[in-house]
C-alpha cells in the first residue's frame, strides 16, 4: 500500500490576481468622473442662469443704490426695502389701503377661517398625523388667514387693493375661466362634429400672438371713440365712453386680455388628455346605462386629474409674472389699480430704485413659492388618497 502526498505551492500573489482587480477599480473610477465630466457643463449652465442670479438678487435687494463720483455704489441697508413696502411709505401701493371689511368680506373671511379649522382638524385625527406636518400646516394656515384678511380689508368699499390683491385676483380668477372654458372647448372638439379640425387650428390663433400684441389688440378693441366697434359702443350708448378710468373695468379689460390668450394654451393640453383616455371604461359605462353627465364626472374629469394638476400649476407660475398687459393696455392706471407685482417691481426699477424693485421681486417670489407648494402637497395629497 503506497501514500502519496500532493504538496500544493503557495498561492500566487503576483500580478496574475491582483492586476484584474485593480484594473476593474480604476475603471470604476473613471467612470463616476467621467459622469461627473458630462452633467458638469450643465450644472454649472443652471447655476449660471438660475442660481448666480438669485444670489445676486437676494443681495440688491437688501441695498441701496447711490450714485458717486465716477459710477455708483450699493450700500448695505438690510431689510429696509422690505419694510418699506410692508410698513413704510410703500405699504399703500404693495398692500393697499385697509378699510373695515364690509358684510360679505366679513362671510368670506369666516368662511376662510372654518376651512383652516377643519382642514387642520382632519389632519390631526388623521393616520399620517405628525408634529412637522401640524407645524407646516399651521405656518400655511396662517399665511392664508393673513392673505384672506388683506383681501377682505383691501377690497372693502372704502379700501382699495394693491398690487398683491390685484396680482391674486389675476391669478386666480384667468385660472378658473380659463381652465372652464379650455376644458369646454377640449370637450366639444373631442366629439364627432363637423368642422372640428378647423377649429382645432383656429382656437389656438391667440397663443401664437405676443402678449405685446394682445395688449395693443385689446386697447383697440376696447377703444370707444374710434376703434372697430366704435358702431357697436355708439348704439349700446357707450360711445366717447371711457372704461380706463374705473378701476374694476380695467382690471377686466386686462383679465379679458389675458384669459383669451391663455385659453388655447388650457385647451391644447386637455384635448390631448382627453383623447389620450381610454374608451373601454366610457364604453362599459355606457351599457350601464350612465348618461353623458354622468361619464364626465365619474370616468372623464378624474381621468384627467393628473394632467389637470400640472397644467394648472404651469399655468399658475406663469400667470403670477402678468406685466405686459397691464403695463401696454391701462399703463396700471387708473392710478395703481390694475397693476401687477410685476409691473410694480419695473416702475420702481425705472426710478432706480435697485433694492426696491428687487425687494419686490423677491417678494412675488415668496408668495408663488408658497402658494406653488401648498398647492402642489394638496394636489399629492388628493392624488394619494384617490
Amino acid at each position: 500500500m503506497s501514500t502519496s502526498v500532493t504538496t500544493q505551492g503557495p498561492t500566487p500573489t503576483g500580478s496574475g490576481l491582483e492586476a484584474p482587480s485593480r484594473i476593474a477599480r480604476i475603471q470604476a473610477r473613471l467612470d463616476s468622473v467621467a459622469g461627473s465630466a458630462f452633467i458638469m457643463p450643465a450644472v454649472l449652465v443652471v447655476l449660471l442662469l438660475s442660481i448666480f442670479p438669485l444670489i445676486v438678487s437676494l443681495y440688491v435687494s437688501l441695498t441701496r443704490l447711490q450714485f458717486v463720483k465716477g459710477g455708483f455704489q450699493l450700500t448695505f441697508v438690510g431689510l429696509d426695502n422690505y419694510a418699506k413696502l410692508v410698513v413704510g411709505i410703500d405699504k399703500d401701493h404693495f398692500l393697499g389701503v385697509f378699510s373695515n371689511p364690509a358684510p360679505i368680506g366679513w362671510l368670506l373671511f369666516g368662511l376662510v377661517v372654518v376651512w383652516l379649522a377643519v382642514w387642520l382638524a382632519r389632519f390631526v385625527r388623521g393616520p399620517n398625523f405628525s408634529i412637522g406636518g401640524l407645524v407646516s400646516r399651521l405656518f400655511s394656515g396662517l399665511v392664508i388667514s393673513a392673505g384672506a384678511w388683506l383681501i377682505a380689508r383691501t377690497l372693502s368699499p372704502e379700501g382699495r387693493p394693491g398690487t398683491v390683491v390685484v396680482t391674486l385676483i389675476y391669478v386666480f380668477t384667468g385660472l378658473v375661466v380659463q381652465y372652464v372654458l379650455g376644458l369646454c372647448l377640449a370637450v366639444l372638439c373631442v366629439q364627432q362634429i363637423p368642422g372640428r379640425r378647423f377649429f382645432r387650428v383656429v382656437f389656438l390663433l391667440p397663443m401664437m400672438i405676443t402678449p405685446v400684441g394682445v395688449a395693443y389688440l385689446f386697447r383697440m378693441l376696447a377703444d370707444t371713440s374710434k376703434g372697430p366697434f366704435y358702431p357697436v359702443w355708439d348704439m349700446l350708448g357707450l360711445s366717447n365712453t371711457s372704461w380706463a378710468t374705473n378701476a374694476w373695468s380695467a382690471r377686466a379689460a386686462v383679465m379679458i386680455g389675458d384669459i383669451w390668450q391663455w385659453t388655447p394654451f388650457m385647451f391644447i393640453v386637455l384635448l390631448a388628455a382627453l383623447e389620450s383616455q381610454s374608451v373601454e371604461a366610457i364604453e362599459a359605462a355606457v351599457v350601464d346605462g350612465a348618461n353623458r353627465w354622468q361619464i364626465f364626472w365619474a370616468i372623464t374629469l378624474p381621468g384627467i386629474l393628473p394632467v389637470s394638476s400640472t397644467l394648472i400649476l404651469i399655468r399658475m407660475i406663469e400667470a403670477f409674472k402678468i406685466m405686459d398687459l397691464p403695463n401696454i393696455l391701462t399703463n396700471g392706471g387708473p392710478g395703481t389699480a390694475t397693476e401687477s407685482l410685476t409691473l410694480h417691481a419695473y416702475t420702481i426699477w425705472r426710478t432706480l430704485d435697485i433694492g426696491g424693485s428687487a425687494a419686490v421681486a423677491y417678494m412675488l417670489l415668496f408668495i408663488v413659492t408658497f402658494v406653488g407648494v401648498s398647492y402642489a402637497n394638496e394636489i399629492r395629497r388628493r392624488l394619494s388618497e384617490a
